[in-house]
Parts: C-alpha cells; structure tokens; sequence
C-alpha cells in the first residue's frame, strides 16, 4: 500500500532590508527564505531588498489554506501585521 504523504503548507512574513514586509506561503521554507536571500527564484519584490529574514511563520494543512490566510495577511495594515510579527 503506497500511502500519498501531503505536504505541510506554510505561510510566512519576511522582513526585509529597508523594513518592509513580504508575505509568502510555501511548502519549504528553509529552501524559500534562501531563495529570496539569494537566488533569482526569489521574489522579485525581495530581490532588491535583500537580506530578508523571516519574521513569522504558520504551518497550515493545505495549500488552500495556506492561500487564504496570506490573502488575510495581505490586507492587513502594515500596523495590524508588525502586531502579528
């Protein structure tokens, strides 16, 4: 019996060079954050902020999930997510 294994799902916030944050969701993070620090699979909004380091991070079952609390993230004021971080 060959039992599929889901991967767990992450989303998470980068603080980047000049301040700002970046929202994200993967199913690596430890391959993403390098990534974004140095690679042109990065973001490119994080390409010209480099270094970046991860702030917050929440594991979520699935990939829907995980789309919809970035989304939820992703509207939030830069005030409610420093509160979040």
């Amino acid at each position: 019996m060959n039992e599929r294994v889901k991967p767990e799902w992450f989303v998470y916030m980068l603080r980047c060079a000049d301040g700002s944050l970046y929202t994200g969701i993967t199913t690596d993070l430890e391959r993403r954050i390098i990534e974004h620090n140095s690679s042109v699979l990065g973001a490119k909004y994080t390409r010209g902020r480099r270094p970046v380091r991860l702030v917050y991070k929440e594991k979520l079952a699935t990939r829907a999930l995980a789309s919809k609390k970035e989304c939820f993230i992703k509207r939030l004021s830069k005030k409610q997510k420093e509160l979040l971080v």
